[in-house]
C-alpha cells in the first residue's frame, strides 16, 4: 500500500525531503532524482493551471492534476488539499483516493474567506477524514499559527495545542507552516516527540542536516521550486526578446 510506504518514511531526525511538484513532468523529475515520494504544492499546481492559490482553482482541476502526477510515477504522491475545498470529509477522502494519492495536507484556515477554524472544529474534520480514509491516506495536518506571527515564541503554545489535538484526532504528521526560528522548531519537535513534524524550508533556515538535528521528520518547499523555475525561464525569455539565443 502506498500510504504504508509513505508513512514509514516519516522519521524524526531522518527527514523525508519532499521537493514539491506541480505536474506530471516535474513529478517524474523528482522521482528520477531518487526521492522516495512526491508532494504537490497547491500554489504551484494552481499557477500551472492558470489560477491563484487558496482554492481559486476548481477542485476538479486540482484533483485531475493530482491524478496525472500519481499516474506518472511509481513512488507515493501526497497532495496539498488546501482546506478541503468545502467538501464533506468522506467525499474529500473518496476523491483523493480515486486520484491514486497516498496522502494529503489539510490546513486549518478556510478559503476563500480566510477564517481560521477553531481547534476542535479542525480536529473533528481530521477525525472524520481519518474515519473515511482508514489507513489509506497519510494525513498531514497543517497548522497556520506561525503564518502571521511576529513572535514565534508567542505563537508556540497555540501551535502545540493544535498539534496535540490534531494528532489525537488521527493525523499522522503535523505541519506548522512557516515556522522559521531553529530554537522554536527544536522546542516544537521536542514537545511532540515522537510524532512527525513537517517544516517548510525557507531561505536562511538550516539545511537538511541542520533540520534533522532539530528533530524534523519531513521537509517541504511549497512553491519555492516553481518560483525558481519561473525566474530562470523569465531570464531566458528576456534574453530571447533581446535577440540572444537562450541555449
Amino acid at each position: 500500500m502506498s500510504a504504508t510506504r509513505l508513512r514509514a518514511l516519516h522519521r524524526p531526525g531522518v527527514p523525508l525531503v519532499l521537493p514539491n511538484a506541480w505536474d506530471a513532468m516535474s513529478a517524474r523529475l523528482v522521482q528520477d532524482a531518487g526521492f522516495p515520494a512526491v508532494a504537490t504544492s497547491s500554489v504551484a499546481v494552481a499557477a500551472g493551471l492558470g489560477y491563484a492559490d487558496r482554492e481559486q482553482a476548481p477542485p476538479e482541476e486540482m484533483f485531475a492534476a493530482a491524478r496525472r502526477m500519481a499516474r506518472a510515477v511509481s513512488v507515493p504522491v501526497t497532495v496539498d488539499a488546501e482546506s478541503g475545498y468545502g467538501l464533506p470529509p468522506a467525499e474529500l477522502a473518496e476523491r483523493l483516493l480515486a486520484a491514486g494519492v497516498a496522502g494529503c495536507n489539510v490546513e486549518d484556515t478556510e478559503h476563500p474567506g480566510g477564517r481560521r477554524r477553531e481547534q476542535a472544529e479542525q480536529a473533528d474534520l481530521l477525525a472524520a477524514l481519518r474515519a473515511a480514509a482508514g489507513a489509506e491516506l497519510v494525513l498531514n495536518a497543517r497548522i497556520d499559527s506561525f503564518l502571521e506571527a511576529g513572535d514565534e515564541w508567542a505563537a508556540l503554545p497555540d501551535a502545540l495545542r493544535r498539534a496535540q489535538s490534531y494528532l489525537a484526532a488521527g493525523a499522522d504528521c503535523v505541519y506548522p507552516i512557516h515556522l522559521r526560528d531553529p530554537d522554536v522548531v527544536a522546542a516544537f519537535t521536542e514537545r511532540l516527540r515522537p510524532a512527525p513534524v513537517n517544516v517548510t524550508y525557507l531561505p536562511g533556515m538550516p539545511d537538511v542536516a541542520g533540520l534533522a538535528r532539530l528533530g524534523v521528520a519531513r521537509i517541504s518547499f511549497g512553491g519555492g521550486l516553481l518560483a525558481a523555475t519561473r525566474r530562470w525561464l523569465g531570464r531566458r525569455l528576456d534574453d530571447l526578446a533581446d535577440g540572444t539565443m537562450p541555449y
